[in-house]
């Protein structure tokens, strides 16, 4: 620290984001706890047909986040975002709460098609929020730190609390458990006031395919979100990778049987993305945003061509680990390249369009990395992930000159009155902002 330096206070020393976070990390040891629970009603109701019944209900929750996100965006932007945080976690909890009494496959993917409608417009609101509750960038920063980190823990303790829990009550008690989580998140909200926000005026006017497409639209014309999109491409890429042949590799690849080995194997992943999240700070501090993100960008492929040549389980956890790192590079700045962006009241409809088109990427390389691994080998499609996510890089690196201006998007009339020339003289009107 620089000499009259005025020292960081930490992001939970703030009433209002201390229950905010508490509230997300409640929301998602619940939905860890869930999910456990969720694959143990699958097989209860479909016995060796619940790979299938997994399959759907995971593929139901990537169309719901890529859907539903830009409609809550389009449509409730002027419910008061409290209010409208309360009732999506209130539904959430009523979802759960039901799934004990489900008696019939089509009723799962029913509530879990309903449950993850909520959560996508549960999300990106919040997103929205955090950076109003925490306008210093700094906190804001070390903030979306926490959030990685949370979100991180929640993937390494999820499995391990379910299977203490499991030792005393059923699973159907885990749903319950889950939907606890949710009421609890909902009253955490109600405990704070969050500043009003201020919807984009053309975000709720015109058409319905206007008001739908109206975040991805100021999203995509934006040099560094366009970037950002890219690198989604190659955060997909790597994050399909793991989670999809994790356990291809510990078995098939290395013989290994225990459970436990692919816990640790997921694990590695996870602790190589918590410890570049919480250097975030001072990386971003020493590298800025584009140098970051690209430099995670860069790293994805690498591990990825890495993962074509393992020569043992030991390599596989070293691997993931730099994986790890390579996906909380672009995925932890995330947030600060989106606020940055923000002008107009138009927060909401851009966090929400960065949520459903980075899913949107998941969506395309999870059946990618599960189906080509299974038909061409692990190799090949290692091989195939790291140059997609090399591609994108490059891409990145491409529309997110070093020397681009700093990419607000101005309103549209700004626009046009920066492109007409001046009173009384003649020529092209100068550069677009």
């Amino acid at each position: 620290m620089h000499e009259g330096a005025t020292p960081t206070v930490s992001p939970l020393r703030d009433r209002t984001y201390r229950r905010l976070f508490a509230a997300q990390v409640i929301a998602l040891l619940g939905t860890g706890v869930a999910t456990v629970a969720l694959s143990l009603l699958a097989y209860d109701l479909a016995g060796d047909d619940a790979g299938v019944v997994l399959g759907v209900a995971l593929a139901l929750k990537m169309v719901a986040y890529v859907v539903v996100a830009p409609v809550v965006a389009g449509f409730l932007q002027r419910v008061e975002r409290r209010r409208l945080l309360i009732g999506l976690d209130l539904a959430r909890a009523a979802c759960v709460l039901v799934m004990p009494f489900v008696t019939q496959v089509w009723q799962v993917f029913a509530l879990i098609l309903v449950l993850n409608a909520c959560s996508a417009g549960f999300t990106p609101t919040f997103q929205a929020a955090i950076p109003d509750v925490l306008p210093d960038e700094e906190r804001y920063t070390r903030a979306l730190s926490l959030s990685r980190v949370a979100y991180e823990l929640e993937n390494l303790l999820s499995p391990a609390l379910a299977a203490a829990a499991l030792l005393v009550v059923s699973f159907h008690a885990l749903f319950a458990v889950n939907g606890i989580a949710f009421l609890s998140s909902a009253a955490l909200v109600a405990s704070v006031a969050l500043p009003a926000a201020t919807p984009a005026v053309r975000s709720t006017a015109g058409s319905v395919a206007a008001r739908l497409s109206f975040g991805t639209r100021r999203y995509l014309r934006v040099p560094r979100l366009r970037a950002l999109l890219a690198l989604n491409v190659a955060v997909a890429a790597a994050s399909a990778m793991v989670i999809v042949n994790t356990v291809v590799y510990v078995r098939d690849a290395f013989g290994r049987d225990a459970e436990v080995d692919v816990a640790v194997a997921l694990g590695a992943a996870g602790v190589g993305s918590m410890l570049a999240a919480l250097l975030m700070p001072r990386i971003l501090r020493r590298l800025g945003d584009r140098a970051t993100v690209l430099t995670g960008g860069a790293v994805l492929p690498v591990g990825l061509a890495a993962t074509a040549v393992l020569p043992s389980y030991a390599a596989l956890l070293v691997v993931w680990a730099v994986l790890g790192v390579g996906l909380a590079l672009v995925e932890t700045p995330a947030g600060r390249l989106v606020q940055r962006s923000v002008t107009d009241g138009d927060g909401q409809a851009l966090f929400a369009a960065q949520f459903s088109l980075s899913h949107a990427c998941w969506l395309l390389t999870y059946p990618v990395a599960g189906v080509l691994g299974s038909v061409l080998g692990l190799d090949a499609v290692a091989g195939i992930l790291a140059g997609v996510a090399a591609v994108a890089t490059v891409g990145a690196a491409a529309l997110w000159r070093k020397t681009a201006p700093a990419e607000r998007v101005p309103p549209r009339d700004v626009r046009r009155a920066a492109r007409r020339p001046a009173p009384g003289r003649r020529g092209r009107p100068g550069p677009r902002p």
